[in-house]
């Protein structure tokens, strides 16, 4: 596969009583995936910066938060 691979799946079973709890739990629900997504084409030159850190404060997502494999 030419150019940049990113993973935005998990199969983690057993962390959460419900799928979104375990989507939000191991960073892959859907505003995840858009800061993902987005923080690629940043890292390609694609779009600005400014974007993803947009992106990141309009979903509340806390960057210095543990990963979830560390937790």
């Amino acid at each position: 596969m030419p150019g940049h691979y990113e993973v935005l799946g998990t199969d983690g079973f057993g962390r959460s009583d419900t799928r979104a709890q375990l989507r939000k739990h191991f960073e892959v629900n859907s505003h995840y995936v858009v800061v993902a997504a987005l923080k690629a084409l940043a890292d390609e030159g694609k779009i600005a910066a400014e974007k993803v850190r947009d992106a990141i404060e309009k979903y509340g997502i806390n960057p210095e938060k543990p990963t979830p494999a560390s937790a």
